[in-house]
């Protein structure tokens, strides 16, 4: 790595006000990813955060691994593909801007890169993967001035997207899980032929009132979004992100628990209607999007009382869209609808905190 870093350093002056001064922004990012920054504060206090951004994108990355070997192990080295794409479009948005506006390249496309093709159904064609990921990182970021800043979760923007343009190619892009003791680790399945090989989700299949079992939910042998289809999987990884304080659990608990709670108490008043409560909890995408997208610190509220109701809108919304829409799974369009809210919420409550110190002043 000294080799490396001496590299770096006789290379910096053509980055910084040479030739290359362009692309300065990837230099820096290269730097960054490889080591500490080299910028310091310059007046007192100098003060150390141990949950930098670099570590906090870090701990998301290795929460993400579960889910990633999962999809590898049901759904083949497609997945390889389908993480590569997604890298390289939406990296390549994130260049340009960063250029464009001579501004740092950061490390939080890292985990948007990795959370974007594990949302995708497993079959989806890799230009829609491109597309989906670049239409994402710009609109749902970019536009509205880059990391930091986005009201929405760019991933989820992403999704959104194509579940909007392409719902056919969506809805006909799933797989169904191989059987075999090794899965599919060493097998590329090619999507030409979506049609012959594609199969229905969980969720699709149970408003025609199939119900798979508890244990395939569990496990992940059943169709659905490549990193969403393994409940045992999403849980490992978003215990990790509990117990590392990268995700607040308020966020989770309420999601969750608002879930439960309007799921069974529509499942025991109309039970030929709404499924099993713990059915649905292990079903489609709100595991993962409770435990990996809701939690995003950019895109929700930052004080705890905003995370409860934060958490609570987007439970009961999935509950609603999922039993009583056209959609059979809600989760990306109610995350969608919390991350408009989020900074109203925040508002509210900073208001009604500060009108009560006044009245007690």
């Amino acid at each position: 790595m000294k080799i490396l870093l001496k590299v770096f350093e006789a290379v910096r002056p053509s980055f910084e006000g040479g030739k290359l001064r362009l692309f300065k922004p990837v230099f820096e990012a290269l730097e960054h990813a490889l080591f500490a920054p080299s910028t310091t504060t310059v007046t007192a206090p100098h003060i150390r955060d141990p949950l930098d951004m670099k570590r906090f994108m870090s701990m998301v990355v290795i929460s993400l691994v579960p889910c990633v070997l999962a999809a590898f192990y049901f759904f083949g080295l497609r997945m390889a593909a389908m993480i590569l794409v997604s890298y390289a479009a939406g990296g390549a948005v994130e260049v340009v801007f960063a250029i464009v506006r001579k501004e740092d390249i950061y490390e939080g496309f890292l985990v948007t890169g990795l959370l974007f093709p594990l949302i995708l159904p497993p079959l989806l064609p890799l230009w829609m993967v491109a597309l989906g990921v670049a239409f994402g990182v710009f609109i749902g970021k970019e536009l509205f001035g880059g990391t930091g800043r986005n009201v929405f979760n760019p991933a989820l923007v992403g999704r959104c997207f194509l579940s909007l343009a392409y719902p056919k190619m969506m809805a006909a892009s799933y797989l169904e899980p191989s059987g075999a003791l090794a899965g599919r680790l060493l097998t590329y399945i090619d999507a030409s032929n979506i049609d012959a090989i594609s199969s229905a989700t969980p969720l699709a299949l149970a408003n025609k009132g199939d119900f798979s079992s508890l244990p395939h939910l569990f496990l992940g042998s059943v169709s659905g979004s490549a990193g969403e289809t393994s409940a045992i999987a999403i849980i490992l990884g978003g215990v990790f992100l509990l117990l590392t304080r990268v995700a607040n659990w308020r966020t989770v608990v309420s999601i969750l628990g608002s879930f439960v709670l309007l799921g069974g108490i529509l499942h025991y008043t109309s039970p030929q209607d709404v499924g099993p409560v713990l059915w649905h909890l292990c079903a489609g995408g709100l595991l993962f999007g409770a435990f990996f997208m809701a939690t995003d610190p950019v895109t929700s509220p930052t004080s705890n009382a905003g995370k409860w109701l934060y958490g609570i809108l987007i439970g009961a919304v999935t509950v609603l869209i999922r039993n009583f829409t056209g959609y059979v799974e809600g989760v990306t369009f109610a995350i969608l609808l919390g991350n408009i809210v989020a900074p109203i919420l925040d508002e509210i409550i900073v208001g009604v905190r500060i009108r009560r110190l006044r009245s007690e002043g």
